[in-house]
């Protein structure tokens, strides 16, 4: 079986976990989680970032720095992982969902304004959603498999209301919207994720990234338990979201190799894209002009084709050795989330159930890449 995505190993982590035993540094003290944080800042072009465990306590410490509380809203997208959702839901929050557009299967910004204009209204603590009677405390717009949502008219709708903009970024590390660096794109806190899937790993882990010192200083207070000095003195209920040096090891020696990666993911999805582009129900995933796409996972849709259609040719290619792949299934489809509010959701609806997922690793050969072409030529020709 050729997997779909499996760590690229092949830098410096031996070399820098060895560090990590001989110095007995493997707990959540020692140089390689600052140095990580340096290189991710650098990276998404912010002044600062706070690694932490996971990319979901990542996310669930950027709403709560930027206010999100019980019984509130949170705008984002249907289309997305349950991780995003889960989150606001952390904070004692709920999801708002909006559709995605076709090009960049992100977040809609012309339905968010819409919606936005029509249904919030001032409220004591902030705009108030006219429907449910809650305040909205924040937008998460996600960058679906590494693309950039569309931030800039995202974030001019979400200033006109007062509401802060915190971006999902779980896989979009290397990405560039509209010609700036993934962290400049307009949110006030953005987060990646290092899953052992995603293009940069840890193993785990992940890192919030921003501009505002302020809201970085709190992330790190709150992930570090809330402790005030060096006795066990603690001002307000934090969390243990600390990344250990040893998980920091391998994702130092990772973002070294950050350029190469991301290079590779885009061949990749690019080989995928031209070789099947005869195939006249084949169209790759969506790129929008003003993007360049980190592209975390590759495939394409099928045009025209059912649920069922789809999952036969998914289990047809892993009959060939190729690990295909569904994706996400949206959030007003799982169980936790069926009644939150929600608006049209016609893109989502229409496309979630049409996307394969290749494999795509960094590490793949030329024979693999070519292996899997011809599986899915096979498969539809």
């Amino acid at each position: 079986m050729i997997p779909l995505a499996v760590p690229n190993l092949a830098g410096r982590e031996a070399e820098y976990l060895q560090e990590c035993i001989t110095s007995t540094y493997v707990s959540t003290v020692g140089p390689f989680v600052g140095r990580l944080e340096e290189q991710v800042a650098a990276a998404a072009g912010t002044t600062g970032a706070v690694a932490v465990s996971t990319g979901t306590a990542g996310l669930h410490l950027a709403l709560r720095v930027v206010g999100v509380g019980h019984g509130d809203l949170v705008a984002m997208p249907a289309l997305t992982f349950i991780a995003s959702a889960n989150a606001v839901a952390y904070c004692g929050a709920a999801p708002w969902l909006f559709d995605v557009t076709p090009d960049a299967l992100t977040m809609d910004p012309e339905q968010v304004a819409d919606a936005f204009e029509r249904d919030l209204e001032p409220g004591p603590d902030g705009p108030v959603h006219r429907p449910t009677g809650r305040r909205v405390a924040a937008v998460l717009p996600v960058h679906t498999l590494g693309h950039p949502a569309d931030l800039d008219p995202l974030a001019a709708t979400a200033h006109r209301h007062a509401i802060p903009v915190v971006a999902d970024a779980a896989a979009a590390l290397g990405a560039r919207y509209r010609g700036r660096a993934i962290g400049q794109a307009g949110a006030a806190i953005s987060v990646f994720s290092f899953n052992g899937n995603k293009t940069v790993t840890a193993g785990g882990g992940g890192a919030l990234v921003s501009d505002d010192a302020a809201l970085l200083a709190r992330a790190r207070h709150l992930s570090t338990t809330a402790r005030v000095g060096s006795d066990y003195d603690h001002d307000e209920v934090g969390f243990n979201y600390r990344m250990t040096n040893v998980q920091a090891a391998v994702g130092c020696a990772q973002m070294e190799q950050l350029d190469t990666f991301v290079a590779t993911k885009r061949r990749i999805q690019a080989t995928y894209t031209e070789r099947f582009s005869d195939l006249a129900d084949v169209r790759p995933i969506p790129q929008a002009s003003w993007a360049d796409s980190a592209c975390w996972f590759a495939g394409f849709s099928l045009e025209g084709w059912d649920a069922d259609q789809v999952a036969a040719l998914r289990a047809g290619l892993r009959d060939d050795g190729i690990d295909a792949r569904p994706f996400w299934k949206p959030m007003h489809l799982q169980r936790p989330y069926a009644d939150a509010p929600a608006e049209p959701l016609p893109v989502t609806e229409d496309v979630w159930q049409r996307l394969i997922t290749l494999p795509c690793s960094t590490g793949i050969t030329d024979d693999e890449l070519g292996r899997v072409i011809a599986a899915v030529r096979g498969r539809l020709t």
